[in-house]
Parts: structure tokens; sequence; C-alpha cells
């Protein structure tokens, strides 16, 4: 095996690993039958127990559709402003009607606007909508706020929004927000207070609805977005188009459940303790998660709480591993997490030096090929033995053409002898072959290099580089400089690698550049960016070996 056979293997091993991900999401562990689970539930304190009627939790109605709500002309919007967000609460059902992130646009564009995170469809349609009786009716209660606006100028600062609901005779429901200047994080509280002379049966549950995020992510294509959890101390992600088929239900310690894409999530998290069932349904265009706390007695004049906090912001790992809740766990490179997340830290430490994403790419690239200097120059040199043996290898194979054991020895006794590794050239590049994986998805799901200029005409990190010349070229809408130099590069370093391919196979490889340039010609351009600076340090690298050798 050569250095040509192990750029084909990094080729086909690249086509496997997208076209494995996007066909084969991650799917959701086994879920055991609701009445077994239930049993494992964690008990309630005493008091609770002795009312509670059943420990069972019951899914909403499989299938499902949006209930058809008629807007309440009687309901205000609250405007919720803070340094982070701009939010607004619509006082029917109390569902937040707009959530936009003041510090990401929807698109490059800087008359784009902020990052909206909603789409408004209605009162039904509106997220974080709570019920008693474990579904979202039409007939969505009026929950009058105490004030008109919560305005927040400062981190540290935190601000309270009460909001009443009668949601039957005796039956009210305070519901209490709190927001806080410097955090994505609002604590939303029920208290349901039964006012009445006899004791009620409850199923409260949270219904969080989603679309898609309005924003263009072209390096998104292959990743997933879509409704997600973190049950059982696993990440469970459900292609929308799965919900199409049929409702998805997730039973356990449920440390947060929401609605993701590779940049951006909005997520409950359950606070109470309680064993809660997600249930999650809709189709490929709408997503609705239902976190159900299952059926509670709540006695006569008597009060109980069910508290969430809710996560509408990036998925940004640092802001997240602070939130806690297991929330950092939405931010997963998947097989190659654990090399990928020092990767993603030392991108963003060389960042806080630089000031620029891609001249911090350009150090992290360095860094790695230091690393890995020693070894792929051992390899290298390997190479440049084998291909001095390739003359005496071609006399022994036209000697013992007919014997092809005889043949294997001869060969194996040759690089015995001469101290040559057959297999010594390509290791090191199968060696770095997942640092490769890990790289690329840490830069193609990374919300640090979205809208990250590098220079000239790359304005986007995030998306493939192209400068546009005055003229829509088809499909491809501009040139991509940037994926021309590293396919020349890559061109550059075949030529000065030796190599121990017969005609037939040294012919092949020389498409391998063309190969790759089509390949990567959608990638994100900090990927091409990282893979061109790496082509160049090989080159170097080469060059410096050519010339020992030589003297």
């Amino acid at each position: 095996m050569d250095l040509n056979r192990a750029f084909l293997a990094v080729v086909l091993s690249l086509v496997i690993l997208v076209g494995f991900q996007y066909l084969f999401p991650h799917v959701p562990p086994q879920q055991a039958p609701a009445d077994s689970q239930a049993q494992h539930a964690p008990e309630t304190a005493a008091g609770q127990q002795a009312q509670v009627q059943t420990q069972q939790i019951a899914a909403p109605p499989a299938g499902a559709n949006q209930p058809a709500v008629a807007v309440n002309p009687q309901a205000r919007d609250i405007m919720i402003d803070t340094p982070l967000y701009a939010a607004v609460v619509n006082e029917q059902g109390g569902g937040f009607k707009s959530f936009v992130l003041k510090n990401y646009r929807s698109t490059i564009d800087k008359d784009s606007g902020p990052m909206q995170l909603l789409a408004d469809k209605g009162p039904g349609s509106l997220p974080v909508l709570f019920s008693l009786d474990n579904a979202v009716g039409a007939d969505l209660p009026l929950f009058k706020a105490d004030k008109t606006s919560v305005t927040l100028t400062k981190e540290g600062e935190t601000a309270q929004l009460t909001m009443t609901a009668t949601v039957s005779e005796g039956v009210t429901v305070v519901r209490t927000l709190t927001f806080r200047g410097d955090s994505y994080l609002i604590t939303t509280e029920y208290k349901v207070q039964n006012s009445t002379d006899k004791a009620i049966q409850a199923s409260p549950a949270l219904t969080l609805t989603n679309e898609p995020f309005a924003h263009a992510a072209s390096s998104s294509d292959f990743l997933f977005h879509g409704p997600a959890a973190f049950v059982n101390g696993a990440l469970v992600e459900t292609k929308m188009k799965k919900l199409a088929e049929s409702p998805v239900t997730l039973q356990g310690k449920v440390s947060w459940t929401g609605f993701v894409d590779n940049y951006f999530m909005t997520a409950v998290v359950p606070t109470n303790g309680n064993a809660v069932l997600v249930t999650q349904q809709g189709s490929e265009k709408q997503a609705r998660t239902v976190i159900s706390e299952g059926i509670q007695g709540i006695g006569s004049h008597e009060t109980k709480s069910y508290t969430y906090t809710l996560y509408f912001g990036p998925k940004k790992l640092k802001i997240l591993e602070a939130a806690g809740s297991d929330l950092a766990h939405s931010v997963d490179f998947g097989w190659f997490d654990v090399i990928g997340k020092p990767m993603l830290w030392l991108l963003n430490f060389f960042y806080e030096f630089s000031g620029n994403y891609g001249i911090a790419i350009i150090l992290l690239t360095m860094l790695i090929k230091g690393v890995f200097w020693p070894i792929t120059q051992k390899g290298m040199k390997s190479m440049k033995n084998m291909q001095k043996l390739q003359p005496k290898i071609a006399k022994i194979r036209e000697r013992y053409k007919d014997d092809p054991g005889k043949m294997n020895q001869e060969i194996m006794t040759m690089y015995k002898t001469y101290k040559v590794n057959p297999v010594g050239g390509c290791l090191p590049m199968l060696i770095q072959i997942p640092f490769f994986f890990a790289l690329y998805r840490v830069l193609m799901a990374a919300i640090e290099l979205r809208h990250a200029p590098f220079m000239l005409w790359i304005n986007d990190l995030s998306s493939p580089d192209r400068l546009g010349i005055g003229i829509d070229i088809p499909y491809l809408h501009g040139i991509p400089v940037l994926t021309l130099l590293m396919g020349a590069s890559m061109y550059f370093q075949q030529k000065m690698t030796p190599t121990t391919a017969d005609p037939v196979q040294a012919r092949m490889m020389q498409f391998l550049p063309i190969v790759f340039t089509i390949m990567f010609i959608n990638f994100a351009s900090g990927l091409v960016l990282y893979w061109l600076v790496n082509n160049l340090l090989s080159i170097l690298q080469q060059y410096l070996i050519n010339r020992k050798n030589k003297s």
C-alpha cells in the first residue's frame, strides 16, 4: 500500500461517513412499555403519593392534528427584551409568539435581521403551552399578565413576569417566568391552585411546537435537524420524516427535550424530578414535543407546582456547558466526539489570540501537522526507500510470475534485508484519518464559524467559498477559488510524493485531485481552508525530504 492508495482510502472513508450519517441518523434506544417503566419511576413524596390515583403516564392521542384555535382579541402581546434576545409572549395560552437572538443574523446579509427561532402560525402552534389534560385544546386559557413588558439591560439582572389563568371553575394556574440578563435560560413555574371542595385529577403537560429554523446553512445539508432529547444518558435524535409515519415516545430520566439543528436549539428541561414521558409527533414540516408528568391528584384547596427550564439559543458548547442539565450533549460530533470537542476547544483558543477563525483554523492545522510531523516524516522516508526498491521488485515479479507464493516470499525477504516496511508509507495517513473526520464534523457544525469572515471574498467559513464575477455561473454561482487552490495543491503534492504504484494505478491516481476538488466544492470553506493548508505543509515536508536525499 502506498500514499496514493491512502488518499483513496480517505476519499472512500469520507463518502461512507457522510453517506452513513445522512441515510442512518441516530436510532432512538428501545423503550420499555410505559407500564413496566412506570413501576421503576422515582417515587414522589409520601403526601403526593397518597393523592396520585395512578403512576402510569399516558401519551397524547397518536397522530393528533394541530387544533384550530380562534384568536382571542383580548389577548395582549407581552414584550421581553434582554441583552441576548427579544421575545413576545402572547396571553392566549401563554406561548412564545416570537423569539429572536440579537447576536445572530438570519443570513449572511447584514440587513437580514436577527435570528428568529419561531414561526407564528397562530396561538395553538406557539411553543411552551401548558395544559392539565395532556393536550392542547381548541380553547386556550387567557393568561393575564401583571405587566405589558419586561426589560433587562445589565448582566446578572433578573426579572419576573406573572401570568394568571382560570382553566375551569375553581381551578387557577399562576405562571411565573424568570428572565436573566446574561443567560438564555428561562425558568417557568406553573402553580395549579384547586380552590374547590373536591379533589381533581390532572395530567399536566408542556407542549413545544417547532418548525425548522428559518436560516440558511448550506453546511447543514447532511447534518441533523429535528426533535431531539437526552434520555437515560443518551442523545436521541428523530428525523422529521419519521414523525409523519408514527409518533415517537421516550420515557425515563429526561434531562432535556426539544428541537435542534446544527446551530440552534429550543429545549425544555423538566426540573421536578418526576418521571416524564416525551411524545414527539408531527410531520416533515412541523414537530410537536409533549412533556407529560402523568395523571396526578390535586386535593381540595391544594396547590401543586410544576417547574421547567427553557433554553432558546445557540448550540455553542461553552454556553451550554455553563447552562448545565446535559444541554452540552446536544453538540454531538458523532463517532469522533472524543476528538472533536478538544479540537473545538483549540479552535476557540486560537481565536482568542487571533480574532479571526480563518487564522485559528490555520494555526490548528499547523498544530495537528506538527504533532504528526515525525510519523509523517518516517512514512515519507519509507515511501522513498520503497521507490528505490521498485526495480528489484519488478525483477522478482517477472522471475516468479508463475509462482505467486514464492514471489511474495522473495519480496518479503528483500523488505527484511533492506529494513523497509511495505505499509510504512500509508500508516501515517491512516492514523490521521480520524482526526480529519473529527475536524470535518467540527468545521461543518460549529456555530462559531457561522457567518465568520476570513479574508477577501471569504465572508462565511461555514459556507462554500464563491468569488463573484458579476456573471451567474450555473450550479456554482461563483468561482470556488479556495477549492481550486486546494485541488492544485493536492496535484503538486502528488507529483512530489514517491509512488510504488504500477503505471495503471498511477494513471488512476492522477484523477484523485479532481475527485477531491469536486467533492469539496460544496463543503464549508473552513474545511477547505484546513485541507489546503495541510497540503501546503505536506508539500513543504516532502520538499525538505527530497532535498535531504539529494544532498
